[in-house]
């Protein structure tokens, strides 16, 4: 099977990204956002999915998050399409419920070929540590577009908003990890009746 592994980089004036993905992996991770919840959410993604995931990113942190926590979600999804190649043999579609001690999150993912994100999860305080709560909706949905899969994330309980953000993206790794899975004995099977998952 061919190796389904990616690097993918973003400089801009505002943002240095780059982004090490093996699908195929064993969940390790070696992540430098310089935002240290973003970090440990990163982690949890790699290691629940079973994914191999390198960020080195730096920032304009000091004017805001907003930037770095886009563009690493922007590479992530493009080193994740990147990786799928033609998604020959992928199972494609699957979901995750999750629970995390009060929090409980629903997330499914069609790795359709389509960017589509439907986020339904709502935090009451505006920080956890160094990242904005509103930005972990929005990294979903670039996340979502870039990698050009649909993605529906419901979180349906949780009190503490570090458990909220934790317990989504857990979810969202174990549906990942399920969803690029290849399926025996499809491996050189397009997961499609059009014959195509590109958009």
């Amino acid at each position: 099977m061919t190796q389904r592994k990616a690097s993918q980089k973003r400089e801009t004036k505002e943002t240095s990204v780059l982004v090490e993905l093996d699908l195929d992996g064993k969940g390790d991770a070696a992540v430098d956002t310089g935002i240290g919840m973003l970090d440990h959410l990163l982690t949890l993604l790699a290691r629940h999915s079973s994914f191999d995931l390198r960020v080195q990113a730096s920032g304009d942190v000091h004017i805001d998050p907003h930037h770095t926590v886009e563009d690493v979600a922007i590479v992530l999804g493009k080193a994740l399409n990147q990786a799928l190649g033609e998604k020959k043999g992928i199972t494609r579609m699957s979901h995750a419920i999750v629970p995390f001690d009060e929090a409980l999150a629903l997330v499914a993912v069609d790795l359709s070929g389509r960017g589509y994100a439907v986020v339904d999860a709502q935090f009451s305080s505006d920080k956890i540590g160094g990242l904005p709560t509103d930005l972990v909706p929005h990294f979903l949905h670039s996340l979502a577009i870039e990698g050009r899969m649909n993605l529906h994330v419901r979180l349906m309980a949780g009190t503490n908003d570090h458990h909220r953000a934790e317990v989504i993206i857990k979810a969202l790794a174990r549906a990942l990890g399920q969803a690029t899975r290849i399926v025996p004995l499809s491996e050189d099977r397009i997961p499609s009746t059009k014959g195509t998952l590109e958009a």
